[in-house]
This record gives structure tokens, C-alpha cells and sequence, in this order.
């Protein structure tokens, strides 16, 4: 009888929890194959940059390499979502997954950077691809009240692998070199994405049904976006320049910590798993205050101003006391990101979310592709440079939000 009592106390508190934290069968699956790819990938995707100089690659290479998966982020996500709409979100899932897992295999076997670019065009069906299908399991799974804390779970999700790979990676690489770190890694990418597949099979014990007729219905993407609703498009356009902000510098990170602040690869690690620590912890809490407001807009303000901080924090660094600092601080850019993604859901419409998911996120990436490779440019000039520029722009992004959420 005690048992019994125990038992049932104990299934109702797990059921109190996945109340809580708005878990649903469909969303828990996704948060699992989320945790498996994501514990390969950040092994070695933080060090990708380190990689490509290693191989050969200069800084216009590796800026150009940046915009690539700006270009491949932009011009995944519409027929991402397309293809989520028609197809049902699993089934677009499970073929997301195996064109990423032929990625990682290309990345494994490619003897020079060249090759790492060819691998990019499927790996990134994974981050681009499934993008608007898992914005529409989690807007079909959830109401409009627990969207924010449905995105903030899986938030979380995705980097609690980001708190686990970076160190492990820059274990391996200390251990065994660039090379042969960053490689295994990769290897350890293709199993993890594998398994991710078997699981979605096992699991997913139907297809669900694709969108209605609507969804079908053949628009051109400039008519799709005159659709969009006002609010979706102010976001965008502020959303840009926080991207714009991100992008310029994103590829040299890695650089200005390790080639001019002379950090280790394990005291880089350290600080990326740092980071992540701190966006997991105001994930819930932040989410959680957000659907019970009335405007959700002062949470995503904030979220830009610390896109527009992280750039100057990290230029401004000349030790690791200052570099831990900015690393804080870019783990808190990710403060509302749930938000913002709670209220790209509730702003789409219902009939065909994927393809509007996709349509907003193809021309924010369209927007910063050449990001990287204006990162390139301005780094041969001065390695502070990408800094200086993005923050300046993170800056306008944020103030112009800022104001036009309060009118």
C-alpha cells in the first residue's frame, strides 16, 4: 500500500513537472533528437573556424564560409517549411536528419576546407531545414499561454549540449591537435545522428496529417510576406540588425580569443560552456513571466541590447577576468529568445505556420549573409574591427525596437 501511495505520488508529480514545463509526446520526442545531434555537433562546431584556418583556409576563406551558412540559412528555411506543411512535420524531420547526417560524413572524410564547404550544404539541412517544423510542433502541441515556456525547454535542450561539447572538444583537441580532435568529434556526430533517426522511427508510430489546402497553395514569397501580420514584420526588421550584430563577429570569436588574447582551446571551451550555462538558467524563469504579460515586447528589447553588449564586451577585453565577463554577457543575449519565438508562433497563421516560420527566417538570413564575409574583410584591416561595427548596429537595432515597442 506504502508502495502503492509512493508510486502514485510520484507519477503525480511527474505529471505536475511536464505540466509545468508544457511537455507534450510529439515535443518530448523532438527535444531528444534536439539532445542527440546537438551532443555531437558542439564538440567540434565551436572550433570550426580554428579547423578551416588549419586546413589551409585564410580569413576571407573563413568569413566566406560564415556567410555560406547565412546564404544556406536563408535559403533553407522556406522550402523548410514548405516541405513541412506537406509532408507533416515528422516525416520532414526524419529527412532532415539523414541529409545532415551525410553532411557530418563529408565533414569526416574531407582532406581540405574545400570540402567542409560541400559538407555545409547538407549538414545545414538540420539547423535550417527543420526550423519552421519544429516551430510548428511546438505552436500545434501547445496554446498560445505556454508557447513561450514550450520554447524555452527546448532552448535548453539545445544547450545543455553546448555546456558539454565545447569543454570535451577542447579536451580532444589538446590532446590529440586540431585535426584529430575536431575529427573525432565529428565521427562522434554521425553516430548521434543516426541514433537521432532510429529513435524518430520507433517513436513517431504515425505520420502526422500536412497542413490544409492553404498551405498548398502556390504564393510567391513577396506575396506571402505582404501577408504577414505588422507586428511579425517590426520584429523582423529589428530582428536583422541583432543578427547583423551577431554575424560580423561570429566567425572570430574563436580567433580573437585564442589568437590574440592567447586563450587555450580548453579555456575557450570553458567560456562557450559558461555562456550556455548562463542563457539555460534565465531561459525558464524569463519564459515564464512572459506568457503571463501582457507585453511581451520589453522581454525581446532586452534580448537586443544584450546582442548589441556582447561584441563590445568581447573588443574590450584584455584578459580572461574581462573575456569571462563577456561571455556572461553573451550567454544573456539569449534571455527572451524563447519569447521572441513564442511570439513569431502566435503572430503566424495557423493554416500554414511552417511556410510563414520559414518565410520570416529566410529573409532575416537573407538580410545578414554577407555578414561574414564583411567580418572577413574588416579583421584583415583590424581584428577589433567586426566588434566595433556590430555593436554600433546591435545598438540602432535595439534602440529602434525599444521605441516602437512602447508606442
Amino acid at each position: 500500500m506504502i508502495g502503492d501511495k509512493l508510486n502514485n505520488n510520484g507519477r503525480g508529480y511527474l505529471r505536475q513537472a511536464a505540466e509545468y514545463l508544457a511537455l507534450r509526446r510529439d515535443l518530448t520526442v523532438l527535444l531528444v533528437v534536439i539532445l542527440f545531434i546537438g551532443l555531437g555537433e558542439e564538440i567540434w562546431g565551436k572550433f570550426l573556424p580554428k579547423y578551416l584556418e588549419a586546413l589551409g583556409a585564410g580569413a576571407i576563406v573563413i568569413g566566406l564560409f560564415g556567410t555560406l551558412k547565412d546564404l544556406l540559412d536563408a535559403v533553407y528555411q522556406y522550402p523548410g517549411g514548405m516541405i513541412s506543411d506537406r509532408l507533416g512535420n515528422r516525416a520532414a524531420l526524419v529527412v532532415f536528419n539523414l541529409l545532415a547526417a551525410f553532411g557530418y560524413v563529408i565533414y569526416l572524410i574531407s582532406p581540405n576546407w574545400q570540402g567542409i564547404f560541400v559538407g555545409t550544404l547538407f549538414v545545414t539541412a538540420w539547423s535550417s531545414l527543420s526550423l519552421p517544423a519544429t516551430f510548428s510542433i511546438i505552436g500545434d502541441s501547445l496554446p498560445k499561454n505556454k508557447r513561450a515556456m514550450g520554447f524555452a525547454v527546448q532552448s535548453i535542450i539545445r544547450r545543455v549540449p553546448m555546456v558539454i561539447g565545447p569543454p570535451i572538444g577542447g579536451a580532444l583537441i589538446a590532446a590529440s591537435g586540431i585535426h584529430n580532435g575536431v575529427r573525432i568529434g565529428m565521427a562522434v556526430s554521425v553516430v548521434t545522428a543516426f541514433a537521432s533517426i532510429i529513435f524518430q522511427r520507433r517513436c513517431y508510430t504515425k505520420s502526422d496529417a500536412p497542413k490544409s489546402d492553404t498551405a498548398k497553395t502556390k504564393q510567391s514569397v513577396f506575396s506571402l510576406f505582404r501577408e504577414l501580420d505588422g507586428g511579425l514584420k517590426r520584429l523582423l526588421w529589428a530582428d536583422i540588425l541583432a543578427r547583423f550584430a551577431e554575424g560580423v563577429p561570429k566567425q572570430f570569436i574563436v580567433l580573437y580569443a585564442l589568437n590574440i588574447l592567447h586563450a587555450t582551446p580548453g579555456q575557450f571551451g570553458a567560456l562557450t560552456a559558461l555562456s550556455m550555462a548562463v542563457s539555460i538558467a534565465v531561459y525558464i524563469p524569463i519564459a515564464r513571466m512572459a506568457d503571463r504579460s501582457s507585453n511581451r515586447n520589453q522581454y525581446i528589447a532586452l534580448t537586443f541590447l544584450f546582442f548589441a553588449l556582447t561584441p563590445l564586451f568581447i573588443v574590450i577585453s584584455h584578459g580572461m577576468l574581462m573575456l569571462t565577463v563577456a561571455f556572461i554577457v553573451l550567454g544573456l543575449r539569449e534571455i527572451a529568445e524563447p519569447t521572441r519565438k513564442a511570439t513569431i508562433v502566435d503572430l503566424a497563421n495557423d493554416d500554414r505556420r511552417g511556410t510563414d516560420v520559414g518565410v520570416y527566417y529566410m529573409i532575416r538570413q537573407l538580410a545578414v549573409v554577407p555578414c561574414g564575409l564583411i567580418g572577413g574583410f574588416l579583421w584583415n584591416m583590424n581584428p577589433t574591427a567586426p566588434f566595433w561595427v556590430a555593436f554600433v548596429v546591435g545598438i540602432v537595432g535595439a534602440s529602434a525596437f525599444w521605441a516602437l515597442s512602447r508606442r
